[in-house]
């Protein structure tokens, strides 16, 4: 009997700890234990004279039970006369090809050509440098009009195969869904190019004809912004067009959907929600940026977006999708802990308090509802950035001195952001692994690329402080990897688009992803054993 105590033990760790923080975080849209608002989704946007390296970033942790197979949707031509199907439901498919509650919502015309473009759950890339990030604002029911034609992730994907330019994009998400019709709740976009990148919040008109009303706000090139799930847009310039793109007729439809008096100042966040713009993660990221603004989570709202006072590299944005306020005084762990004995130099044994080796940030619902309930208020709960219900993130780069080909960088995490290595899609690239082409979300997949990566994350979890020491350095390894190797590999594709091979460059930078994809995926298999060797006999 004895010896299937510890695997009775074992199992029974994972019914308590893993097996909830599965069917909880990682297959919940909104936590039922929050505040009340959705916490989908972050994202992150760099100006060019803000970065370190002059690239323009925009960013995207896709958060919740969402699709996380992608694929590269290629470049096409199509004949006069053919129209172009929209759909709504391609959000939780399991591959490219299935179309389970997929249903058809219209068509508008097609173009004579479509650029290439990174397919994601929410497209984010496409050839021409021209990137996305997302997160779901909500808005005000009563604009919800389901009779719309166009979901949010239709309307990327639309911008993507024919636009080049962020500007551009805006400009014709907009314009289609005025037309057509926006069903959607209310979204953040944040759409990115190598010179600039912006802010779009869009929401649908309400009762009648379908229509949509929004407004788009460009990041000043020197600052950094950041949305979650909450809008942002305050103030809006209506004479300045370089830096605002707004819906037809909006001051006049905001009066009539009784949202606006016409005195008061003209706050596109309390026209489209009303609530706060801002909770903990836009704080976080825009005090810890500029401290010396003293920001204060008080305050009625915080800037559209900061100056930095240390410019901002791509492994700086990194870090913030990784960022779960450990150390600080948001840190959920900061009252979770033990007593040990041990002895001093003489032998005496004394009393040392340390943290819980088995509490992590990412607790989730039920485990945090247990320890208020054994003392109350010894955590208090905070939406941190990372978090293990994350299907997949990407933090884009846009880069003008280089070549299409090879100018812009999705660097793309599948799961957990804290814990996931980042593996580097560019622009140029043609496929991706086949693995990459299976969702894991509906089901366990050996097949599914987001498997390799969960199956260590979850392990790690259940003694963090032991499994982190595996994991982190082998981020950190695969990052350094990353961009020690992105030189020489840049100058290469320079040379041969310099020549004129095109093609060439593109099957070197698609070698270059599809390796780097596998070394990570053989990273985590080889981790995953070791986990189950330190922590499958239980405790």
């Amino acid at each position: 009997m004895k010896k299937f105590l510890p695997i009775a033990g074992f199992i029974t760790f994972i019914l308590l700890f893993v097996f909830p923080y599965l069917s909880n975080a990682q297959y919940s849209d909104i936590d039922t234990d929050g505040p009340g608002y959705g916490e989908n989704c972050t994202t992150i946007m760099v100006g060019r004279l803000a970065s370190t390296d002059g690239s323009v970033m925009t960013s995207h942790s896709c958060d919740g039970n969402y699709r996380t197979w992608l694929e590269i949707f290629p470049h096409q031509k199509y004949d006069k006369g053919i129209m172009h199907s929209v759909y709504e439901g391609m959000l939780h498919t399991e591959a490219s090809w299935d179309m389970t509650k997929v249903t058809k919502k219209g068509e508008i015309p097609e173009v004579a050509e479509t650029y290439a473009f990174l397919n994601t759950a929410y497209p984010c890339l496409n050839e021409k440098q021209l990137a996305i990030g997302e997160t779901t604002i909500y808005g005000r029911q009563e604009l919800i009009n389901a009779e719309g034609m166009f979901y949010i992730e239709e309307l990327e994907k639309i911008a993507l195969q024919r636009c080049k330019t962020a500007r551009e994009g805006i400009a014709l998400i907009g314009k289609l869904a005025e037309e057509f019709g926006y069903a959607d709740l209310a979204e953040c976009i944040t759409l990115a190019d190598p010179k600039e990148v912006w802010q779009l919040e869009i929401a649908g008109s309400g009762k009648g004809k379908p229509s949509s009303i929004w407004c788009a706000q460009r990041i000043p090139d020197e600052n950094v912004g950041v949305c979650a799930n909450i809008p942002r847009i305050s103030d809006i310039d209506f004479t300045n067009h370089d830096y605002f793109m707004y819906s037809s007729d909006l001051q006049n439809t905001a009066k009539k959907l009784g949202y606006w008096d016409g005195k008061e100042p003209f706050k596109f966040w309390k026209i489209i929600n009303g609530k706060k713009p801002f909770q903990i993660r836009e704080f976080y990221i825009l005090s810890t940026l500029a401290p010396s603004l003293n920001l204060s989570f008080e305050a009625e709202e915080l800037p559209f977006s900061v100056k930095p006072e240390k410019k901002v590299s791509p492994r700086d944005v990194m870090k913030y999708f990784r960022e779960t306020y450990e150390g600080t005084q948001w840190d959920m762990t900061k009252n979770l802990f033990i007593t040990l004995k041990e002895k001093d130099k003489d032998g005496k044994e004394i009393e040392k308090k340390v943290k819980s080796p088995v509490m992590s940030n990412w607790m989730n619902n039920d485990l945090r509802t247990l320890l208020n309930e054994v003392k109350p208020g010894i955590v208090e709960r905070q939406r941190t950035i990372a978090i293990a219900g994350c299907s997949y993130s990407h933090v884009i780069q846009c880069r003008s001195w280089l070549p299409d080909e090879v100018g812009a960088i999705a660097w793309f995490s599948f799961d957990n952001p804290g814990e996931s290595p980042r593996i580097p899609i560019f622009s140029g690239v043609l496929t991706l692994p086949p693995s990459f082409g299976i969702c894991g979300q509906q089901r366990y997949r050996t097949d599914a690329a987001i498997w390799s990566f969960r199956e260590a994350n979850r392990l790690a979890t259940v003694n963090w402080s032991k499994g982190r020491l595996l994991l982190e350095p082998a981020v950190k390894e695969l990052e350094d990897k990353a961009f020690e190797e992105l030189p020489a590999l840049e100058k290469k594709v320079a040379d041969l688009v310099k020549e004129g091979k095109n093609d060439d460059a593109k099957k070197l930078v698609t070698s270059y992803t599809n390796s780097f994809a596998g070394s990570a995926m053989n990273k985590w298999a080889e981790m995953k054993v070791t986990l189950w060797g330190m922590f499958g006999r239980g405790f």
